[in-house]
């Protein structure tokens, strides 16, 4: 990145009122279709573009972020490139516009970013995702498991089959097939970052499958960590709370509930994928050397266990 470029990338070091740094936000009562973008959310969301500044704490670091095309996974992507890190982002074949632009931002800073497409739930592919970042990125210091599915339901009984099982592998099975296939790459120093959410201590009534998974993924943080930290690999996670990516207007929630997402917390509103990027940041960094199986809460003050 340039350094007049740099200069300008202040906002997150910047003193400044979290009730006002970001408008409360009221979107329409509408659902996206598919999985959602990024490229046709009403409001568009920060994702750090014009407003993250880096410092170089991850430099000549490699790594692998799933969902990385939009939402909180394109805020960390673009966060850690400016940290000084080469990324891999995965993403679904429908999401490549997203991808694309967030591939645009970081090749025009001079970072370096490889776009490895494919479906989570594809038991194979795991494997294929893992190693082709290996060979893009020519090894794998950091893993983000950030890639998830949440889909709202009226009654419980609108839970089929088919959205129980997609929503277990995509947010809960697949973290266990990626950090299988990773660790053969993994040194000492490495860091696995998996992203749970609030849903898994305050479970909405709408979101039952999708809190239930959030609430595996505490506990495989915590056994995972105990696990792997005599080997040198400190394994954590973020519990975001109510945060305006492409999940929420795809069906993540109600559409009648979406002019007043996030308004709940005590902050007055949903918070922006750019004021998530730093805690991962922090657990990716040799700052965070002694944080292990933590579960880091960015939530807007929502108070949690």
């Amino acid at each position: 990145m340039a350094d007049g470029q740099n200069e300008q990338q202040t906002d997150q070091l910047t003193l400044q009122n979290p009730v006002t740094r970001y408008e409360q936000i009221s979107p329409p009562a509408e659902k996206q279709s598919g999985t959602g973008l990024d490229a046709e959310m009403t409001p568009q969301a920060d994702l750090g573009e014009k407003s993250y500044r880096g410092t170089g704490r991850l430099k000549g670091r490699r790594a692998l972020i799933t969902g990385g095309d939009s939402g909180i996974g394109a805020a960390t992507a673009i966060a850690f490139s400016r940290e000084g890190a080469d990324v891999c982002i995965n993403y679904l074949p429908q999401e490549e516009e997203d991808a694309q632009n967030i591939a645009k931002v970081i090749r025009e800073d001079g970072g370096v970013v490889a776009l490895v497409p494919g479906d989570l739930r594809d038991r194979d592919f795991a494997k294929k995702l893992v190693d082709q970042a290996v060979r893009e990125l020519g090894g794998l210091d950091i893993l983000v498991n950030n890639g998830g599915k949440q889909v709202a339901t009226e009654e419980f009984d609108d839970i089929d089959d088919e959205q129980l099982e997609a929503t277990y592998d995509v947010n809960i099975l697949a973290m266990f097939r990626l950090v299988r296939q990773a660790l053969p790459h993994l040194k000492p120093g490495s860091t696995i970052i998996n992203s749970t959410s609030i849903q898994a201590y305050m479970p909405s009534p709408t979101l039952i499958d999708y809190a239930s998974t959030k609430a595996a993924i505490n506990n495989f943080t915590k056994g995972l960590a105990q696990k792997l930290a005599p080997e040198g690999i400190r394994v954590n996670a973020v519990a975001p709370g109510p945060v305006w990516t492409p999940l929420q207007p795809s069906g993540g929630q109600l559409p009648e509930d979406l002019p007043e997402f996030g308004q709940s917390t005590p902050l007055g509103r949903a918070g922006q994928p750019t004021e998530l990027a730093p805690a991962y940041v922090f657990l990716a960094s040799p700052e965070s050397s002694f944080v292990v199986g933590e579960t880091l809460n960015v939530n807007g003050g929502q108070p949690t266990p």
